[in-house]
């Protein structure tokens, strides 16, 4: 008598969100899967790229300096002109994840996990040592394809921070401002925004106001 041919049991899902999915999950990824079966992190990013979860940890304390005064810099900007800006925030595109460091919306973000690439006007990377080729090359193409206006790029190579922006035209992106620490990197679309990429690197301490202290 012929035996049953094994079939072996599916591996349980996870009562609640968690990383250990990423062992037996052999399927394609796509963003709502990832949404719903990995755990919310303030740590590394998860990410979803044809089919594949990209996890990437935080980057180097340069990176962060950057990122948090660029943002605090740019959404007033962006606020004047009736933009949203956010940190690091979930960004759809069909079945792929994106988390870039910067995004500015056409509309808030507010009780929102996701927003569709669709309402992003400006999305931006700080490119990092280890991902230069993702936030240099890779990045910018996705984004171009499916149509994001405008892509900002922060570079600290040498610690010699640069700023350059970038407007989609005909699917591909072409410079439209640039600057390196020491001039005036000076932004009229989507909205006025002036800086020096110095300013990105800060570490002086604040002058101590006399008398303090005593």
């Amino acid at each position: 008598m012929a035996q049953a041919a094994f079939v072996p049991e599916p591996a349980p899902q996870p009562a609640e969100p968690s990383f250990d999915v990423l062992r037996w999950h052999d399927e394609p990824w796509t963003a709502q899967l990832a949404l719903d079966l990995l755990p919310e992190t303030n740590g590394p990013k998860v990410e979803v790229l044809s089919g594949s979860v990209i996890v990437t940890p935080h980057a180097g304390y340069d990176h962060q300096d950057a990122e948090l005064d660029l943002a605090y810099l740019l959404k007033q900007s962006a606020r004047r002109a009736g933009l949203w800006l956010y940190l690091e925030s979930n960004v759809v595109s069909g079945r792929d994840l994106f988390i870039p460091d910067i995004v500015i919306l056409d509309v808030p973000g507010g009780g929102r996990t996701t927003m569709d690439i669709r309402h992003a006007v400006l999305l931006g990377e700080i490119v990092s040592p280890g991902n230069r080729r993702k936030d240099v090359i890779d990045r910018p193409r996705e984004y171009a394809a499916v149509g994001v206006p405008y892509f900002l790029r922060v570079d600290l190579r040498n610690r010699v921070p640069t700023i350059a922006l970038y407007e989609l035209f005909e699917g591909e992106y072409r410079p439209l401002a640039a600057a390196a620490a020491g001039t005036s990197f000076v932004m009229k679309k989507p909205f006025e925004f002036t800086i020096d990429p110095a300013d990105l690197l800060g570490e002086e301490a604040p002058e101590e106001e006399p008398g303090a202290g005593k």
